[in-house]
């Protein structure tokens, strides 16, 4: 009963949302949890990893960061149930893409991304191009909620899901690049099935698959990224990460995930504000010993 409601308030917010323009309720979400965010246990979470990450910040520019990410948080969650209207190779779209041809030079190729601006945008490129793409994801804990959410994305394009952290879907990955098709993954959340790589200087557990991936293949490793300005965004495909091929296939893997945390790293500081910091990226003891 309770997955039931929680799925009837999903809808009900969902479709007083669909109702406005994007840029409108981008800017309530922001509006909103702005003001709701730093009331909830998640404002320490994230005060403590602006804190981890930038050591070097004063209290007034962590203040202002963590003001500013509640509202890049909600503008996400606000376009959420609007992304079917996204169209990014429409003349007038409110997507910008950069490097468009790298991709297609480098396809199929494992894509590895982080939780950047409104991640979802970047799904909508890579699904609305001409070049085939499956996307991973972690099902929501609510199985009403969690076929809202992928039917929400299939709105949008993304015809071919597949689910993380399991055997079957590893599979999925494997087979879909093996028959041209490129996969993508988020690879900047805590996995403690994962490596201890550091990140802005602290230990934390990271997904080693993508990069398996691209070294049993021999497809590339492409990282992308999103940036947004209010509701409006720019996504941008980088040149491929230079895997280290030496033959100790545990040393090269190490070598290939401590790179692609060091380009979470530096997006992250390019726009510190943009990245999901509500997420418990690190140990929690560290998060203990932030309060």
């Amino acid at each position: 009963m309770k997955d039931r409601l929680e799925a009837l308030a999903y809808d009900i917010v969902a479709f007083i949302l669909r109702l406005f323009p994007f840029a409108w309720i981008s800017g309530l979400g922001a509006f909103i949890v702005k003001l709701i965010g730093p009331l909830t246990s998640k404002h320490r979470i994230a005060e403590t990893g602006l804190r981890t990450a930038f050591p070097e910040k004063s209290d007034a520019e962590i203040k202002q960061l963590l003001k500013d990410q509640w509202d890049n948080t909600g503008r996400t969650l606000g376009e959420f149930p609007m992304t079917h209207r996204l169209k990014p190779f429409d003349a007038n779209s409110r997507i910008k893409i950069v490097g468009m041809e790298v991709f297609e030079r480098h396809a199929p190729a494992v894509i590895v991304t982080g939780h950047f601006a409104n991640w979802e945008v970047m799904a909508t490129v890579l699904t609305q191009s001409d070049l085939p793409v499956r996307i991973t994801y972690r099902k929501v804990n609510n199985p009403h909620i969690d076929a809202r959410v992928r039917k929400q994305r299939e709105a949008y394009g993304t015809k071919f899901l597949v689910q993380k952290s399991t055997h079957r879907g590893g599979r999925e990955l494997l087979t879909a690049l093996k028959n041209g098709e490129s996969v993508a993954l988020l690879n900047d959340q805590k996995f403690n099935t994962g490596l201890s790589i550091p990140f802005f200087g602290e230990p934390a557990m990271t997904a080693q698959g993508a990069v398996r991936l691209a070294l049993k293949t021999g497809r590339p490793l492409l990282p992308m990224a999103v940036t947004r300005d209010k509701a409006s965004f720019v996504v941008t495909f980088y040149e491929p990460i230079d895997l280290m091929k030496s033959g100790n296939r545990e040393a090269d893997v190490l070598d290939g995930v401590t790179k692609v945390s060091r380009f979470i790293e530096d997006r992250v500081r390019e726009n510190p504000a943009q990245w999901f910091w509500v997420h418990r990226r690190w140990p929690k003891a560290l998060y203990k010993k932030g309060n």
